[in-house]
């Protein structure tokens, strides 16, 4: 699992808003292949229902134990493992991604986007930016990207009215119903807030900052969840993946102790054993970790992301020889999964296959160009293979996607004097360079 953030850069306004939520997210984002996957299975008849494409509509994982979700574009839901956490069953996630793809598809982030397009904001918002793409890794990130914002803007951007809270409900719930997932899972995570609504705004969760609550919307909720009605018995499939995605989670962001405690929560062997993997590598168990996932993967061989797993665990013990066995499997199972990909480029990098490492990195750049550990390993790769340029163009990328332009600013120009003028590289360094030199002037 892998912590950075991402950017997912389609227009302007969604750079703008980017500028916006980057000091939301200093700590970065949970990024994790079976976790993508999970949530996406999770989403995908949601965002069907809705008329959004899954496999444009990303759900990203925020690192930060509070209980928030949003939407800052049109192509990526927003969930903080916190909220994740507490969420008790398939439907009540499922609640959350329905009524954030409500604010897509009702036009609320477009709105907001549009607004913010106008020149004088562009300008106050750092437009240089759209040349880099966004932040990964760094923890300071949040204050390189979000040159000339304002906390009371963010808070401005963020804040639905309670009309727009209605409707996203209302057509959450639509789209629950209309894709086989069981309504009362709305009202169920509202439950969660009950009172909140009293308390003063500092003590409230931030879901309640941005999403105001009030009895009259509980009611309208419970109105909505009658007139739709009941769904029967809950889909397997999302059954399972709900617990897998909590259940990795869990397995991460809690004590190891915790997680060994509570194995048997899981009605799944599999997902078990996953979490038991974890837990035991966390506390340096390797062994013990190794047998955990050997005996999920016994249970689903043609998993790639158990495999992926089996990988990490290797890799950062400094198994290498054996971490490229179980990445270059996870990888035949899922050859364009961007994060199994860089993945399995480390660890041909780690035994020093400097020209393999490079072929698979370079694939999982033009898949995911935003993933800050692959971009790392690319510039090594370049740097090794003699290509001067490319690992200080590669480094500049990195730098820039974790907000820190100055040091960007400076790989970006030695790029460009090693780069062949004209090329598709030299102008991705002219980007970076160029927005290097107008962060540079927001800050005078």
């Amino acid at each position: 699992m892998v912590f950075h953030l991402v950017f997912r850069l389609t227009s302007i306004p969604a750079l703008l808003v980017w500028l916006l939520v980057a000091p939301l997210q200093a700590q970065g984002l949970l990024r994790d292949a079976d976790l993508e996957y999970g949530l996406k299975q999770l989403a995908a008849p949601i965002l069907g229902a809705a008329g959004l494409s899954p496999s444009r509509v990303k759900v990203l994982v925020v690192n930060d134990n509070s209980l928030n979700a949003f939407v800052v574009s049109n192509d990526a839901i927003f969930v903080n493992y916190g909220l994740i956490n507490r969420m008790q069953s398939a439907p009540m996630l499922q609640a959350v991604l329905a009524h954030e793809a409500a604010h897509i598809v009702n036009g609320h982030i477009t709105r907001r986007m549009t607004n913010m397009a106008s020149a004088r904001t562009a300008a106050g918002f750092g437009l240089a930016l759209a040349a880099v793409a966004a932040a990964a890794g760094a923890g300071d990130a949040a204050g390189g990207i979000a040159l000339g914002t304002q906390s009371s803007a963010r808070a401005r951007f963020f804040k639905h009215t309670r009309a727009e809270e209605a409707s996203a409900d209302q057509s959450g719930i639509r789209f629950m119903k209309s894709s086989g997932v069981d309504p009362q899972g709305m009202a169920d995570v509202l439950d969660l807030f009950r009172g909140q609504e009293v308390l003063a705004e500092t003590r409230q969760d931030p879901y309640l900052r941005s999403h105001p609550l009030s009895r009259d919307r509980f009611r309208a909720v419970e109105g909505f969840v009658a007139a739709y009605g009941r769904q029967g018995a809950e889909n397997p499939d999302a059954a399972y993946w709900f617990e897998r995605v909590k259940g990795k989670l869990s397995a991460y962001t809690r004590s190891p102790k915790w997680t060994l405690r509570r194995l048997n929560d899981s009605p799944y062997t599999d997902v078990r054993l996953l979490r038991e993997a974890i837990a035991e590598h966390r506390q340096s168990r390797t062994k013990q970790a190794l047998s955990a996932i050997d005996k999920a993967i016994a249970q689903r061989p043609n998993d790639p992301f158990l495999h992926d797993q089996r990988g990490q665990i290797l890799l950062e013990t400094r198994n290498f020889q054996a971490a490229v066995a179980a990445y270059g499997r996870a990888a035949q199972l899922a050859p364009n999964d961007a994060l199994i990909l860089s993945g399995y480029g480390g660890a041909l990098l780690a035994t020093g296959d400097v020209k393999r490492a490079r072929q698979f990195l370079e694939k999982a750049r033009t898949i995911d160009f935003r993933d800050g550990s692959m971009l790392r390993d690319l510039s090594v790769a370049y740097a090794k293979s003699g290509q001067t340029g490319m690992a200080s163009l590669v480094t500049a990328e990195r730098y820039a996607l974790s907000g820190r332009m100055e040091d960007a600013g400076i790989h970006a120009k030695r790029a460009v004097g090693l780069l062949s003028a004209g090329t598709g590289p030299w102008q991705r360094a002219q980007d970076v360079l160029s927005a290097s030199e107008r962060a540079e002037k927001q800050r005078r």
